[in-house]
């Protein structure tokens, strides 16, 4: 059996290939879209920390810190915990 094409049917097939391939690219934007906002976040978020990080550092900037192996919340002294005062030495 052959069949003939008609006009209308060759258009109406064209112009839903166009349809599909022009939503197809819409969503491809909006995919392209999404990913860059995730990274502007995650940038904002990294570029906050270091600020933080950055003031903190300024505030303590010239101030020694000494940091116990273990923490005790007890007041008495402990043994465990000893600071040994050493001489300077040039190197």
């Amino acid at each position: 059996m052959i069949r003939e094409a008609s006009v209308n049917g060759v258009l109406r097939t064209i112009l839903m290939i166009i349809g599909v391939i022009v939503v197809l690219r819409f969503i491809g934007q909006l995919m392209i879209a999404k990913r860059n906002q995730e990274e502007v976040r995650k940038l904002k978020s990294a570029q906050n920390k270091f600020n933080t990080d950055m003031k903190k550092s300024k505030l303590n900037f010239g101030k020694t810190e000494i940091l116990n192996k273990n923490k005790t919340t007890s007041n008495a002294s402990s043994t465990s915990t000893t600071i040994e005062d050493v001489e300077f030495e040039e190197i």
